[in-house]
């Protein structure tokens, strides 16, 4: 299971507004880490102390306080594996071929 982690303190507010966990409070955390790892469609995630983390290291989290479905998370949480390339040739020539019939 690999771990994904987030310091920066706007992109934490984002995920806590949007997943709407009122029993988290990020201001009893000193610097506050997002660390979270998605399965099936639903992110799995804790918080962690910046200090506490950087001693052990992201390899050796295991686990998870919360969960909650994708559909509820930021885009970035998601995983780059799902994202779309829409860069397709293609498609491209396609659109040309039907830009030349109503051009006609």
């Amino acid at each position: 299971m690999d771990f994904r982690a987030e310091k920066e303190k706007t992109k934490i507010r984002e995920f806590l507004d949007l997943v709407e966990n009122h029993k988290i409070e990020i201001r009893y955390y000193k610097t506050p880490v997002l660390v979270w790892t998605n399965l099936e469609g639903v992110c799995h995630y804790s918080f962690w102390e910046e200090e506490t983390l950087d001693r052990f290291g992201l390899s050796n989290v295991d686990g998870w306080d919360f969960q909650e479905d994708l559909l509820f998370c930021p885009d970035w949480v998601a995983d780059e594996d799902e994202e779309e390339d829409f860069d397709d040739d293609e498609s491209d020539e396609d659109l040309c071929k039907f830009c030349e019939k109503i051009k006609q």
